[in-house]
């Protein structure tokens, strides 16, 4: 893992409340000005939902109005073949994200003298992806032994193809792969094995060569994550804090080998964002990182190794006036934190 001091720097899961990509990226360029990553806007189109976004140029996939299915058709095999080929030999060119599925990314891309010290971009992971995704039966394509293989290798090309872009940017680059379905692991709606889960996840992280992070916004089995290559580790710090408490081996392993905690301490639901303010924030963060400093941990390597983000999407919120109340409330907690 490369060194790089991340002292709190702020930072966005992803998805913004606005419809325009260009007032999206000015609003995260106004306030991340260290760590931009590009705005999703999933109100702006379905194409730009989570799961529809990262869902062009898999074999056989069908996007009908608000649905999205796979199709079992005669040519699948052909398909999937085109498909592995491509794959074995890592043309990532063959798998864009097009501005069709990513009008803030590439409105992003094309921002004017954009040179931060680093910059995010972020996917969904094949966890979410292959459980959302059904076929005409319902059964989540996961599931299938071959689509399910085909899952994780169809998101590391997209990963890497997303990773070159942003690395015209900045040479630092940060891809977070985004997984809700976690919160679900252990239960009977994701029956698979810490194993399978780990394997998926590390599919992905070979099609990316820098920073490699996993984000859940929910409370889950950290362990799964924390044992698997991630440098950055994000979770909603604002309602789960203790959650990643009850793990302090294997947080302290993690961050043992310069691991970084992205701590999402700043809420994404309008009446909890009305009532905070920064100092009730820092607060907030300074009790969340306290079980681990009484491990012996030292303030100060904490910080270095840790960043800071919205507890998870901002497009939860009724207007982009409160996700830019939301990031200035970013900016000034990370400056606090960055001057201790």
């Amino acid at each position: 893992m490369a060194d790089f001091e991340f002292n709190c720097l702020p930072t966005i899961i992803g998805s913004m409340p606005h419809t325009d990509p260009a007032a999206a990226c000015a609003q995260v360029l106004r306030y991340l000005k260290d760590m931009p990553a590009w705005p999703q806007l999933p109100r702006r189109s379905f194409k730009e939902n989570m799961n529809a976004q990262f869902s062009e140029g898999f074999p056989c996939i069908r996007l009908t109005g608000d649905r999205l299915r796979f199709d079992r058709t005669p040519d699948l095999d052909e398909a999937l073949e085109r498909f592995y080929t491509t794959y074995l030999e890592e043309d990532i060119d063959k798998y864009p994200t097009t501005a069709a599925y990513a009008a803030g990314l590439h409105a992003f891309l094309g921002s004017q003298g954009l040179k931060p010290p680093m910059v995010k971009g972020q996917i969904t992971g094949p966890l979410t992806w292959g459980l959302s995704v059904t076929d005409s039966e319902g059964k989540a394509i996961l599931y299938d032994d071959v689509l399910g293989d085909a899952v994780a290798k169809f998101l590391r090309l997209k990963a890497a193809w997303q990773e070159k872009q942003l690395s015209y940017i900045s040479p630092n680059t940060i891809i977070f792969v985004d997984e809700p379905y976690m919160a679900s692991f252990g239960s009977v709606a994701v029956p698979l094995s810490k194993e399978k889960v780990a394997s998926l996840l590390e599919e992905v992280f070979r099609g990316i060569k820098g920073f490699k992070g996993v984000h859940c916004c929910g409370n889950t089995d950290w362990s799964v994550i924390l044992e698997t290559s991630l440098d950055i580790l994000s979770f909603d710090a604002y309602n789960y804090a203790p959650s990643l408490s009850l793990y302090p081996k294997e947080v302290q392993r993690f961050l043992s080998r310069k691991g970084v905690i992205a701590w999402g301490v700043v809420p994404n639901d309008s009446p909890s964002l009305r009532k905070e303010n920064v100092a009730a924030l820092k607060d907030r963060l300074e009790e969340a990182m306290l079980p681990f400093t009484r491990n012996g941990l030292a303030f100060k390597q904490l910080v270095a190794q840790s960043i800071i983000t919205p507890s998870c999407t901002l497009a939860s919120l009724e207007s982009p006036d409160a996700s830019a109340h939301a990031l200035e409330l970013l900016a000034e907690l990370s400056k606090i934190m960055r001057s201790k």
